[in-house]
């Protein structure tokens, strides 16, 4: 009975810091109507995320569980309303519409496989890999800016609520799966929060330079 009492707060719990860092992508469609133009952003980031969100649904739906299910659709809901704001403020429309047809044609064709695939077990391994994959490359992302920490010494450039709030995602997630005994949730959240940690630890090793010490290191 505490066990089960446990799993539902778990579940209640990641769903809802999961539908909280769904929301944090209206911050930045703010900005985008607030300046007028998306500048020289990429809306890759929500194409990514509804990609995933679709791919975490259908094995969701494949192993029949409603936490995972209510969770992706809310997230593909608002991936595809930041994806429509992204393509009114952006000057490369085209591109982000053909992300997003690419996009929307691989789910199709991973939703048509896993329907018509006679062997049940062998499309849920299929999906739980496809879906574990794209959700570790979602984690590692900002890694993408590790060169250039390193080469100026400061890791101002990490979006440091994004990296945090992704760890006690993950974390949460991470013990969901582990009740669960599904490794498909359990490993990408378990590497999601060594990832997570590995760029906090940034913060340790190249803290910020602030003006006043740039003003002192430049006398």
């Amino acid at each position: 009975m505490i066990g089960l009492e446990f799993k539902e707060f778990i579940a209640v719990t990641a769903s809802v810091s999961t539908i909280l860092q769904f929301l944090a992508g209206i911050l930045v469609c703010r900005k985008y109507i607030r300046n007028g133009t998306t500048g020289e952003a990429s809306g890759l980031a929500f194409v990514t995320c509804f990609t995933s969100c679709s791919l975490a649904l259908r094995y969701g739906m494949l192993i029949g569980d409603q936490t995972i299910i209510v969770v992706n659709i809310f997230g593909i809901s608002l991936q595809l309303l930041y994806v429509l704001v992204f393509m009114s403020y952006s000057m490369k429309k085209s591109l982000t519409l053909k992300q997003l047809s690419a996009a929307v044609i691989f789910v199709i064709s991973v939703y048509l496989y896993s329907q018509y695939e006679i062997d049940e077990v062998q499309a849920r391994q299929i999906v739980g890999f496809l879906s574990s994959g794209l959700a570790i490359a979602f984690f590692a992302s900002p890694l993408s800016m590790l060169a250039h920490v390193m080469r100026v010494k400061s890791a101002e450039t990490l979006p440091f609520p994004i990296i945090l709030s992704s760890l006690i995602v993950s974390f949460q997630w991470l013990l969901y799966g582990y009740l669960l005994n599904d490794g498909f949730i359990v490993i990408p959240n378990f590497l999601g929060c060594v990832l997570s940690l590995f760029q906090l630890s940034l913060f340790i090793l190249y803290p910020g330079r602030y003006p006043d010490q740039i003003h002192l290191t430049q006398l």
